[in-house]
């Protein structure tokens, strides 16, 4: 039996969470990105469909995505079995500021493309999209990584 094993038990070591290397957290980061994008497009169409509020659906919406991303990266990505407020806190206050740099950033390649904010060309649409996703994913990851969910 190792020291580990005594200091623990052997029943906790063997649901221990196991810690990923950086690239297998990068790809269950962004497998798990794309199921919350799911999530958030989902429930978005729904609530439209229902009649809801745009502003008010995209709200709830990005709620239940960042939510399920959340969730899942705090479970799956970075094998963190402990979720107390301040974590939770850390969340809340890193997926407000990403929200600001997504949309911030969307609208600044918008702005640099001349393209209008109303009813942008398709490929201006698309790419601002991209860079602001782009943006706030690689924060996310930065902060989640290093802040949130250190060893």
């Amino acid at each position: 039996m190792s020291v580990e094993e005594n200091a623990v038990g052997p029943a906790e070591a063997a649901v221990a969470p196991v810690a990923l290397g950086l690239r297998a957290q990068l790809v269950r980061f962004v497998l798990i990105g794309g199921v919350a994008a799911c999530v958030d497009l989902g429930i978005y169409q729904l609530l439209l469909a229902l009649g809801v509020w745009a502003p008010l659906a995209k709200g709830v919406s990005f709620i239940l995505g960042t939510t399920t991303a959340y969730l899942l990266n705090r479970r799956f990505t970075f094998a963190s079995s402990s979720g107390g407020g301040a974590k939770f806190l850390g969340f809340v206050v890193l997926y407000g500021s990403t929200f600001a740099v997504n949309v911030g950033v969307a609208s600044l390649v918008l702005h640099l493309m001349d393209a209008p904010s109303v009813n942008p060309p398709l490929i201006a649409s698309l790419l601002s999209w991209f860079v602001a996703q782009a943006c706030a994913t690689t924060i996310n990851f930065v902060v989640m990584k290093w802040v949130l969910f250190r060893s």
